[in-house]
C-alpha cells in the first residue's frame, strides 16, 4: 500500500524558507509569532483562503484595538508579506490600505559627559565592558554583542562590524582607553574557550553560508563571540550545546540598574 507523505504544516514550510534564506533565528521567531497571530485573528482559517482584505483587517486592529507602535505594525506586515510572497506564493493584488499606526515624535534623550561619566562608573565586569565599549565606538548593542575576536584589530585600533544595519559591514575606532581592557578580557574569554575544547564543547554558531565554507571554523579561537554569555545553551535550530554571546536583555537590565544607582533622573 502506497503511503505518500503528509504535507509539512504552514509553519513549518515559514521556518524551512527564513532557513533558506539565512534569516536569523529572532526574525525566524518574530515571523512565526504574527503569522500565528494573523491566523489566530481570523479564526484559524488558512491564509491561501484569505489576502489583501483580511491582512487590512488585522493591521487594523493591531493599531486600533491593540494600540501597537508604527515599527510592531510594520513589523507585522513583514511577517504577512513573507508568508504569502515567499511561502505561499502569492501575490496580494492591491496595495495594503489598513488604518496605520502613529509614529512616536519624542525626542531622544542626550546625556551630558558628566551624567555618562557617572553611569557608566556604576557598570562593571562584562557588562560594564560592552557599555563601555558601545559608547566609545558608535556601535549598535546587537553589532557590539555579536562581535568575534577576529573583529577587534588590535594593531590598526578598529573594529571591524561585520553585517550591520542595512546588512553592510563597516570599521569603526577602536578607543584607545579600551584596548588594554579588551585585551585582559579576551584571556579570560580564551581561557574558558579551551576549558569548553577540552569537555567536548567549544562550538559556536556561525552563519550558514561559513558552517559550509569552513567546516571547523566553529571551534576555531577567531571565531568566537568576544562576549560569550556565562553558560552553555542549546542551539534551538542545529541541537548543538554552545556558548552564545550575551543576550541583550541582560545588558538592558544591567544599564537600567546603573541609570538607578546612579541617580539620573531622565527616562
Amino acid at each position: 500500500m502506497n503511503h505518500s507523505p503528509k504535507p509539512r504544516r504552514l509553519l513549518d514550510q515559514v521556518r524551512d524558507v527564513i532557513r533558506l534564506k539565512h534569516y536569523s533565528y529572532r526574525t525566524e521567531q518574530t515571523y512565526i509569532a504574527w503569522i500565528r497571530r494573523y491566523i489566530l485573528f481570523h479564526g484559524k482559517r488558512h491564509p491561501k483562503e484569505m489576502g489583501t482584505t483580511e491582512v487590512e483587517a488585522f493591521l487594523t486592529h493591531l493599531a486600533v484595538q491593540r494600540h501597537v507602535s508604527a515599527s510592531t505594525q510594520n513589523q507585522a506586515l513583514s511577517a504577512l508579506l513573507f508568508l504569502y510572497r515567499h511561502v505561499l506564493q502569492i501575490t496580494l493584488d492591491e496595495r495594503i490600505e489598513a488604518i496605520r499606526a502613529k509614529r512616536s515624535r519624542y525626542l531622544p534623550t542626550v546625556l551630558t559627559t558628566e551624567e555618562t561619566r557617572t553611569l557608566l562608573s556604576h557598570t562593571s565586569g562584562d557588562c560594564g565592558l560592552v557599555l563601555k565599549l558601545l559608547y566609545g565606538s558608535g556601535l549598535r548593542l546587537k553589532e557590539g554583542l555579536q562581535l568575534r575576536v577576529k573583529d577587534l584589530d588590535f594593531g590598526q585600533h578598529q573594529i571591524l562590524v561585520q553585517d550591520g544595519k542595512g546588512g553592510k559591514s563597516r570599521t569603526t575606532p577602536m578607543p584607545k582607553k579600551m584596548i588594554e581592557p579588551l585585551q585582559q578580557h579576551l584571556k579570560r574569554v580564551h581561557n574558558r574557550h579551551q576549558h569548553d575544547l577540552k569537555n567536548g564543547h567549544g562550538s559556536v554558531y556561525l552563519p550558514y553560508a561559513l558552517e559550509r565554507k569552513y567546516p571547523n571554523a566553529d571551534r576555531q579561537w577567531i571565531w568566537q563571540f568576544a562576549f560569550p554569555s556565562q553558560g552553555l545553551s542549546t542551539d534551538p535550530r542545529s541541537g548543538i550545546i554552545r556558548r552564545h554571546h550575551i543576550h541583550e536583555s541582560t545588558i538592558q537590565k544591567r544599564l537600567k540598574r546603573a541609570v538607578r544607582e546612579a541617580e539620573i533622573q531622565r527616562k
